[in-house]
């Protein structure tokens, strides 16, 4: 179990589709795998949980609301978990475990930023020469 002191939270995307050319039993066998790698992270501490995503969606702006998904068939979200490790480095180690990988989904790790935003410190939503006080 990693120590809680040192322990970082990190998002798991699960991205991509299925091989075309995979059979529905090597998938399922995939899945289940998935579940049991899941399952046993879960229970060692270093996962905690998430959901697949249902189909549909919506996206909303200050130009309203339009329907969705909005990504590339290549880019599809299927899910999100959440890893707990030491670092970045690590938590993509764990997820390279992940089974369905092998036919071809694919795992986006992304550092969980637990401070607040601020228009003053450079973020994902404030980009270096863009961020207000700059």
């Amino acid at each position: 179990m990693p120590n809680a002191s040192s322990t970082n939270e990190y998002l798991l995307i699960s991205r991509g589709q299925w091989d075309a050319g995979r059979s529905p039993q090597e998938i399922q066998a995939a899945i289940d795998a998935f579940y049991d790698w899941h399952a046993r992270l879960v229970a060692e501490g270093r996962f905690k949980s998430g959901q697949r995503l249902a189909k549909g969606a919506k996206l909303v702006s200050r130009s309203g609301i339009t329907d969705g998904p909005f990504t590339e068939a290549k880019e599809v979200i299927g899910g999100y978990w959440f890893i707990l490790a030491g670092s970045l480095e690590e938590a993509a180690r764990i997820a390279a475990d992940n089974p369905c990988l092998a036919c071809g989904l694919l795992s986006e790790i992304r550092p969980i930023e637990p401070e607040r935003a601020s228009a003053y410190r450079e973020g994902n939503e404030t980009p270096g020469s863009g961020a207000a006080g700059a």
